[in-house]
């Protein structure tokens, strides 16, 4: 039997505590076997002083998921053409790993704009979709309504964005419950965010 994969994408720009519940959630609670972090690289048009480097963002991530077996961090996007689709992600990932299943896993929000994303269709033909609830603007469109590859896992709602922890950074709050531990202190050493 193939081994379930849920691939959750993010810039990461920090991992924090949130990221964990959902992807743990996910991979004990729902049939995944493992989750990945997939580090969504620099988009190097797109000039933005908050996003830390690649590779401090997926130094985080590996530290973070360091003590959770089933959770590992995944740098496949940092070598593959810009701008990057999902769906081209899932095809190497494909071609890389024939005996692994993949799937997405996706916020609430996210799955309300999914019929925007390049090829789509493809993706919902060929993969399954995990959701976890957001409170978030707008409505899911009616054609994703009780769609075969569309699981609804019942995670916890969290509430805590990365921008919110950097601005906390930047004011000088203690976010520090917000972050693992050792997340907290690479960021703090290296002085990110101030």
């Amino acid at each position: 039997m193939a081994k379930k994969i849920g691939l959750y994408f993010g810039t990461f720009n920090p991992i924090h505590v949130g990221h964990l519940i959902i992807a743990n959630h996910m991979v004990e609670f729902s049939d995944l076997d493992e989750v990945w972090f997939v580090v969504t690289p620099h988009n190097p048009h797109k000039k933005k002083k908050t996003l830390l480097e690649d590779h401090h963002r997926l130094a985080m991530v590996r530290i973070a998921v360091e003590e959770y077996p089933k959770l590992q961090a995944s740098n496949v996007e940092f070598d593959l053409p810009q701008p990057n689709y999902t769906v081209n992600t899932l095809v190497h990932l494909e071609e890389k790993y024939p005996e692994k299943n993949f799937s997405l896993i996706m916020g609430e929000d996210n799955l309300k704009s999914l019929h925007r994303w390049k090829n789509y269709e493809v993706i919902l033909e060929r993969y399954s979709i995990y959701v976890y609830p957001r409170i978030s603007e707008g409505t899911v469109e009616t054609q994703f309504d009780n769609h075969k590859k569309i699981k609804k896992v019942d995670a916890p709602i969290i509430e805590l964005s990365s921008t919110f922890i950097r601005k906390g950074i930047k004011a000088g709050k203690n976010i520090r419950p917000m972050l693992s531990a050792e997340v907290w202190t690479y960021l703090d050493e290296m002085n990110f965010y101030k």
